[in-house]
């Protein structure tokens, strides 16, 4: 039968812009907050960073005793933190009167930027809790900035529906078909897209050349060119990191395959961190403590 493709942008590309698999990473189970169950992926031994995410961690349980606790009031200075869930309802508060509801499908993108006091805690007290927290870098002179905020619900992420039956809803960047997503970062100038695959579906994107990249397989399974152009399989629960390059192909085999891309561009200056702390000095770090120590945020 007739191959079908998934295609966004029916552009011919060159083998060598695009982007192979150069390292796949498992994650290690750990507890983060006041006790909650997580997978982390980058921030660990194998990964420690992807410049500029410093972080990323999946969490998704049908168990309370694995997220009930959730994460008390705690500080940031220095970087975003970047909540996305698939089900289940997270409350937020800050010491600046802010307070919000994510529920599933949406996204909150916090620039904690010279510092801010978080909670986030479970709305619910059974059930599936699933999503992702990532924390994106700040470049230097930024990292002093005013906190903000930018919150969108499932609905007002706008979502491709393609006639093979892939969806693709873009959060942060742009496709090649124009479809721009919600949350805007000229700093880093991210891309974060949750992408659906049918079986037997390939998905070709643009992606900025020089920025890094990686996918994480939610579901299924997906099929990348390796550096050798062998297909190489990325299991679910696996972050593929990507080498450079200006396209993306990614295939779904035999079964339905739901993944993140997510891109962004390296600030390449050093990284200090300390817990929920991230500047570029030792010094900066201890007056980070130090502001906090004295109420400062």
């Amino acid at each position: 039968g007739k191959k079908k493709i998934c295609k966004l942008y029916n552009t011919p590309m060159n083998t060598n812009d695009i982007r192979f698999i150069s390292e796949q990473i498992e994650g290690v189970q750990t507890n983060d907050g006041a006790g909650v169950a997580l997978t982390r992926l980058i921030g660990q031994g194998t990964l420690d960073s992807l410049d500029p995410f410093l972080l990323f961690d999946n969490f998704h349980s049908n168990n309370k005793q694995d997220y009930i606790a959730g994460f008390p009031a705690h500080p940031h200075r220095g970087f975003e933190t970047v909540t996305y869930l698939l089900s289940g309802k997270m409350r937020h508060k800050d010491n600046k009167g802010h307070e919000g509801l994510i529920e599933p499908g949406g996204i909150q993108w916090m620039t904690a930027g010279r510092g801010i006091i978080h909670s986030e805690m479970p709305e619910q007290e059974k059930g599936l809790l699933q999503g992702f927290q990532l924390w994106i870098n700040l470049p230097s002179q930024h990292k002093m900035a005013t906190p903000a905020y930018q919150e969108y619900n499932t609905a007002q992420i706008p979502k491709q529906i393609n006639t093979d039956g892939s969806v693709v809803k873009i959060i942060a960047g742009k496709l090649s078909s124009g479809l721009e997503g919600p949350v805007r970062q000229p700093l880093t100038n991210p891309t974060y897209i949750d992408i659906f695959l049918p079986p037997d579906c390939e998905f070709y994107e643009p992606i900025t050349e020089n920025h890094n990249a990686f996918v994480y397989i939610i579901q299924g399974s997906l099929e990348v060119m390796n550096r050798e152009s062998k297909p190489e399989e990325i299991e679910e629960g696996v972050i593929g990191v990507l080498s450079k390059g200006r396209a993306v192909r990614f295939k779904a085999k035999n079964q339905a395959t739901h993944f993140l891309l997510i891109a962004g561009c390296p600030i390449e200056e050093p990284i200090v961190r300390h817990g929920p702390f991230v500047m570029n000095t030792i010094e900066e770090i201890k007056k980070a403590v130090d502001d906090y120590t004295k109420g400062l945020f």
